[in-house]
């Protein structure tokens, strides 16, 4: 008996996908202290055969993802974290933030009110508006974040990750970088530096942040895309 395989494309419904990564390249903002990315030719068509580049940058530039180890001696690292825990539903929090503007307690809380409780194991981002100031220049130094309270009310509640449109989950002017020793010693992970938060247009969204899967590091940059 003859099967006949029908071969003829399945008809799907296409969803544009919203970037909300920041591009890599040599003008690349970069935190005080860290290297801005260098894209370095190895190998070039004519004389090779082939275009090739080396890339040298920290494991924290751009859009990232922070594992517990980056302040946690003993917290996991990157290449550890469950696939499960990148690809989500997450919550958009609108909390327009200045600078060094501090997203409080009293801020969740309101939010709460206003849209529910926040479930435990709930991805949380927040878009703060800072993520267009990236040229200038106080963008490392005055940026909002979590003030250390709301920090740990959203740890208490055992949230899988929170992101941010911030270059740092702390408060620019945090200089013991209070939030991200509370969270990440609580196993929450961090995202920072994100992008088009502007674009989303539900309080809820699917959200897929994959890092390199770099061994024994303490992050790595992603490529974040929501749905």
């Amino acid at each position: 008996m003859n099967i006949k395989i029908d071969l003829s494309p399945v008809p799907i419904n296409l969803v544009e996908p919203i970037d909300l990564t920041l591009e890599i390249s040599n003008k690349l903002p970069s935190f005080p202290g860290s290297p801005r990315p260098q894209f370095i030719s190895w190998a070039d068509k004519k004389s090779d055969g082939y275009n090739l580049e080396l890339i040298f940058f920290s494991s924290h530039s751009g859009t990232h993802l922070d594992a517990p180890y980056h302040f946690i001696e003993k917290g996991f690292k990157i290449d550890s974290i469950p696939l499960s825990r990148l690809i989500t539903t997450a919550i958009l929090c609108n909390i327009k933030k200045g600078p060094n503007g501090s997203i409080t307690q009293s801020d969740i809380v309101a939010f709460e009110a206003r849209n529910g409780k926040i479930s435990p194991n709930s991805t949380i981002i927040f878009r703060t508006g800072w993520a267009k100031n990236i040229t200038r220049k106080d963008y490392f130094t005055k940026n909002p974040g979590l003030s250390a309270s709301a920090a740990k009310y959203l740890s208490e509640k055992k949230i899988n990750l929170i992101g941010i449109d911030s270059p740092s989950i702390d408060l620019g002017k945090d200089s013991k970088y209070s939030a991200h020793h509370v969270l990440l010693k609580n196993n929450v992970l961090i995202l920072e530096n994100l992008c088009n938060l502007d674009r989303i247009k539900r309080t809820t969204f699917k959200l897929t942040v994959l890092p390199l899967k770099l061994k024994g590091a303490t992050g790595s940059p992603v490529r974040a895309v929501a749905l």
